[in-house]
């Protein structure tokens, strides 16, 4: 899936997934990061975040977790939020239940040392790919994040400048943005997320975690 604002129609037909907030009070966007904990990228995304005094929220593969445990801690010192990512990123689509789940689990237990969250904690389907029944299993244990816009940083097939462009063009009050902390996305969002957050910030935006 390329470069994405998410139709309407899509929402409609998931209502128990989180796509936004647009219902926040204030101005507010809300930043969460794919696929890490990852120490070559990160820790750019902390100091950024510190920079602009703003929250995220980080959606994380427990086998990165379990790889680079120091890097997880210190996005919670930092005070952001965290989410599960599944324990080895797997497509729910090509995933039976019981797999997916036991591997949802795996993470959960790789978080668990570590996160002492007593809200509801937080799944986001690796690749924005979960069957139905896969909801229903999960709908009453975990909110569900999807997004709003996904930024296409991970993407080779646009160039840094379109990324950040697109990115501001499709954002506004209560958007869930994806950026990604991996090997992938590190050259685009080196250069894209300071600047959206510059941008953001000039016009008065907060940055919230979920």
């Amino acid at each position: 899936m390329n470069f994405f604002k998410t139709p309407r129609l899509l929402k409609y037909l998931y209502p128990r997934l989180v796509w936004d907030q647009k219902k926040a009070p204030g101005k507010k966007i809300f930043l969460t990061f794919d696929d890490g904990p990852i120490p070559e990228v990160t820790p750019f995304v902390l100091e950024t975040l510190k920079s602009f005094k703003a929250e995220a929220t980080f959606f994380c593969v427990g086998e990165n977790v379990d790889h680079h445990p120091e890097v997880y801690q210190q996005i919670l010192a930092a005070g952001h939020r965290t989410g599960n990512h599944t324990y080895n990123h797997l497509n729910g689509w090509k995933t039976n239940n019981t797999h997916y789940f036991n591997n949802i689990a795996s993470c959960t237990q790789s978080l668990a040392p570590y996160t002492n969250h007593v809200a509801k904690p937080l799944f986001r389907p690796p690749y924005g790919k979960i069957k139905r029944s896969q909801i229903r299993m999960l709908h009453n244990k975990y909110r569900i994040v999807m997004w709003d816009i996904l930024a296409g940083d991970f993407d080779p097939g646009f160039s840094a400048e379109t990324c950040l462009q697109k990115c501001i063009r499709h954002s506004s009050h209560g958007t869930i943005i994806i950026f990604h902390d991996s090997y992938k996305a590190a050259k685009n969002l080196e250069y894209v997320l300071p600047r959206y957050m510059e941008h953001f910030a000039q016009a008065g935006y907060q940055f919230s975690a979920l």
